[in-house]
Parts: C-alpha cells; structure tokens; sequence
C-alpha cells in the first residue's frame, strides 16, 4: 500500500557521505516547537519511507498515541484518511514532486505545499485537517529526505485547497483539479485597518469594543469585518482567525 506513495521523484535510494554530515540533530529543536503549538508535527523520512517523528498534539493522532502513528508511517494514512481524500493525497503528492523537480536546487527548502483532507476516527467522526510540508534536508543530488510537516485544523469547507508558497514571494501557486494546472495568484494583503480589527477580536472584544478602542463607529468596524471575510472567503471571525493564523497575515 505504501508504495502509492512514491515513485522515482521522491524515493531515497542512497545516500552519500556528504549527505549523512549535513544531517543536524533536529529533535530537540522540533520538540521545543511541538510544546509551543496547538498544531500537530510529524516529520516523513523519504529514505526510510517512514514517520521518523510524531508530536503528542492530539489532533492528528485520531485516538491513537504518538508512538503508535509512528509505528503506522504511512499506513495510518490508509487506515484514517477518507477513501476519496487519500486518492487525492495520492494525486497530490505527484504533482507537489513535479512541480518541485522544476525548482531550482539552491531554492528548494524555502517552498511550502499546503492542502486540505478528511481525517476519519473510528468512532466515524471526520474532521477537515490542512496539512503544510516543506523540506527539512534534501540530499547531495537535491531531494527531499526529510520533510516538516505541520497539521491544523482547517478554514476550508472541502478538501483540495491545493497551494505552494516561497518564503519571501508575493505570489502563490494554486492548483486547479479540474483544469489540472498551477495558476498564479497574489498573496493575501490586510490593511492596517483591518489587522486591527483581526487583533482585537482575537482578544475577544466585540465590534463595539473595537470602534471604541480605535475611535471609530461600529459602522467602520462591521465594514472592515466584511472586506476581511470577502479577501479569505470565510464567513465568520473565528474563520477570519484561524485563516489569519495559518497563512501568516499576522
């Protein structure tokens, strides 16, 4: 079953010398990080094609603990993916790989793919997970041999929401499943304004209590609100926040 998981673009066969040397213990850093975060951490060896990491964030481990979806690698993708989102995960793992075999060695470890999939307990209760990974070490010929991946959950209503960021570029990649094709789009810019009214209602202060803070009219306020639920396409300030925090608006 694994192996639906990997082909020539992301299997590890060798190692080199050089390659082992790079290698940095991680963990203690990754640990660090792992108690500092709601999201769950695991870390994917493509070497080993297995889980070499797992927080005890309970949100990806589906009942289950840390060291048992470690034990699982990926398996536990089989066992507690949705049927039609772990054919999408399949999907996407070929073309994240694709599109990072066009991408400059030097430049690899500063891209981020995210997306959006079901995961399913055995009590049947499925929740709407996004996953972002981004390469930790890639090998002398420029794989990736370990990647950091990062679950929260998500802002979406579906699954998809396919998207590959660069550190320090104004434009993202969005994937259309229906035309099969990356386009590309402008990252998501707030206006003052409207970082302050994200920051205050993550304090939990009503719209109210914002206009008086800001001396402005509620009004003013309920029309930021709307501009911001417009550019994230949420519905709600809960949505516009946890939007904010995983797209880094903030």
């Amino acid at each position: 079953m694994v192996n639906q998981f990997f082909f020539p673009k992301n299997t590890v066969d060798n190692l080199s010398e050089k390659d082992l040397h790079r290698q940095l213990d991680y963990r203690e850093a990754i640990y660090a990080l792992a108690r500092t975060t709601y999201s769950s951490l695991y870390v994917i060896n493509y070497a080993t094609q297995a889980f070499e990491y797992v927080s005890e964030n309970p949100l990806f481990l589906c009942g289950h603990t840390a060291q048992e979806v470690q034990d699982m690698g990926y398996a536990f993708y089989y066992k507690y993916v949705t049927k039609e989102d772990l054919d999408l995960l399949t999907q996407i793992n070929k073309i994240g790989f694709d599109f990072f075999d066009t991408i400059p060695i030097s430049e690899r470890r500063l891209y981020t793919i995210s997306y959006d999939f079901h995961l399913q307990s055995d009590v049947k209760k499925k929740i709407l997970v996004n996953q972002k990974l981004t390469p930790m070490f890639l090998t002398d010929s420029g794989k990736i041999w370990k990647a950091l991946c990062t679950v929260s959950l998500s802002t979406q209503r579906n699954s998809g929401n396919i998207q590959i960021s660069k550190k320090g570029y104004n434009q993202i990649f969005k994937y259309d499943l229906e035309k099969n094709r990356w386009n590309t789009v402008e990252v998501i810019k707030l206006t003052e304004r409207e970082k302050e009214v994200l920051q205050f209602s993550i304090r939990g202060f009503t719209i109210n209590e914002i206009a008086q803070e800001i001396f402005v009219s509620p009004e003013t306020i309920k029309f930021h609100r709307r501009k911001l639920f417009d550019k994230m396409g949420v519905t709600n300030m809960s949505e516009a926040i946890f939007y904010a925090a995983n797209n880094k608006l903030l």
